[in-house]
């Protein structure tokens, strides 16, 4: 019993396969990967990317249906790019936001007078506009990790969350 998972090129992107990394070039920039595992085997032409086993072990044929999603996400990241938005939200003392170079500085969360900090990833966009977050990047993977960077810095403990439901939260991802 064999897994064969296909993934179509999108017009304008071109995908390489160079030893275990797959290369895929867009107009939005590159992407590179490894795609390393053993029984699983990795081909690529003008028109598909193919990924199969010939093993029947869940391990080997999930690990295909993985590669398949990465291919699939590093595909659309070149062509179209990824974008999540995220809301700032605050009850009892106002939020202020100031990027600086590759970190995100809370300033007043919950009236604390040290400010907490949040990390973004490099290849990441921050956009910051009055109760609004916007992340840009081609990566799906390091855009959706600055966002959880972001929430995780605003977590609450030793509060009640059903009164501070302070925080930044992710709202949209497209």
């Amino acid at each position: 019993m064999a897994s064969v998972r296909k993934v179509r090129i999108p017009e304008g992107v071109k995908v390489t396969l160079e030893g275990t990394q797959l290369v895929v070039t867009g107009p939005k920039g590159q992407l590179v990967r490894s795609v390393r595992f053993p029984q699983v085997t990795v081909t690529c032409d003008d028109k598909e990317i193919v990924i199969s086993t010939e093993s029947s072990r869940k391990e080997i044929t999930s690990m295909v249906g993985t590669y398949q999603a990465h291919a699939k996400n590093m595909c659309r990241g070149v062509s179209e790019g990824f974008e999540y938005r995220m809301k700032v939200v605050y009850s009892h003392f106002p939020i202020q936001l100031k990027l600086q170079g590759k970190r995100l500085e809370i300033a007043n969360f919950l009236g604390e007078k040290k400010a907490r900090y949040a990390d973004i990833a490099e290849g990441v966009t921050a956009k910051v506009a009055n109760d609004e977050v916007v992340l840009t990047g081609i990566d799906r993977e390091l855009v959706g990790n600055t966002a959880a960077n972001i929430e995780h810095a605003t977590h609450i403990r030793y509060r009640d969350p059903r009164v501070f439901q302070d925080g930044i939260y992710m709202v949209q991802r497209g």
